[in-house]
């Protein structure tokens, strides 16, 4: 179950603070991935008794879920472009919040996003989409959030993949293009949104 579907109300006075939980959360996970992120560090952090969160949340997934949501919604680049941006300069928006957030992406492949900066960011696509008169704006937002939540995942190795040679003994074909390839991950994005929105529109 989301952290938004039961959201535990506050039963005390002096009750733990949600977004202290959720930026905490958020600190743990950029400098530790996602094995840094327990109840027990986020109440060191908080400096709470790790009972004491229970008042709050209900189990880690909890704070994969408000990790996720606070991130996006203190990321005043995304907060912009939630706002004002064209779709493409949103996805590319996107794209580098993921990147700066490594282990976004695989908490959004364990746990539907479903906070409210979430939700804004997905219905800001909707309709963008909707307006652009494109036919399944839906089915289309999904597609471009896979591209873009799939291109900030394998960003970060690009570098290794380029320096690893190809043999071309096993694979000619491929060796000879990886050699001759110059193209950046944020170019390969940009190829393939386009693509998307040319075939949906």
């Amino acid at each position: 179950m989301s952290y938004w579907e039961h959201r535990k109300p506050v039963q005390r006075l002096r009750a733990v603070d949600i977004g202290e939980v959720a930026r905490a959360s958020v600190r743990l996970l950029d400098n530790g991935g996602l094995r840094a992120l327990t109840l027990r560090a986020v109440a060191q952090q908080v400096g709470v008794a790790p009972a004491s969160l229970y008042s709050r949340v209900e189990s880690v997934d909890d704070l994969f879920d408000l990790a996720l949501d606070v991130a996006l919604a203190d990321d005043p680049v995304m907060s912009e472009a939630i706002h004002n941006a064209d779709l493409p300069s949103l996805m590319h928006a996107f794209f580098a919040h993921l990147t700066n957030h490594r282990w976004a992406g695989q908490v959004i492949g364990m746990r539907a996003p479903r906070g409210p900066a979430y939700l804004a960011l997905s219905e800001r696509m909707c309709v963008l989409l909707d307006n652009a008169g494109v036919p399944d704006p839906l089915g289309t937002a999904y597609r471009l959030s896979n591209l873009v939540i799939g291109a900030a995942l394998t960003a970060p190795m690009a570098p290794d993949e380029k320096r690893v040679a190809i043999d071309p003994d096993q694979a000619p074909t491929y060796a000879r293009l990886h050699a001759a390839y110059r193209l950046s991950p944020q170019e390969i994005l940009a190829d393939g949104i386009q693509a998307l929105l040319s075939c949906n529109s």
